[in-house]
């Protein structure tokens, strides 16, 4: 089967980091960094046997500033 790179977007809540596979659209968790990303990567390996990507482009990230009341 053929390998395929996609991104990982992390942010932690509280004690658990949350990982999303932008290309992909799933989301996963883990108490740690490395434990997030495996269970995305597990989570988008399942995704995909049932829902195969018929293209596969990379997503444009960048940032944006916004006001927040403090």
């Amino acid at each position: 089967m053929p390998v395929k790179t996609f991104t990982v977007v992390l942010h932690k809540e509280q004690d658990i980091y949350v990982a999303e596979c932008p290309e992909v659209g799933t989301v996963s968790q883990g108490l740690t960094i490395d434990e997030a990303v495996e269970n995305l990567r597990e989570a988008t390996e399942l995704y995909l046997e049932e829902f195969p990507m018929q293209t596969t482009t990379k997503p444009l990230i960048t940032t944006f500033e916004a006001t927040v009341n403090a």
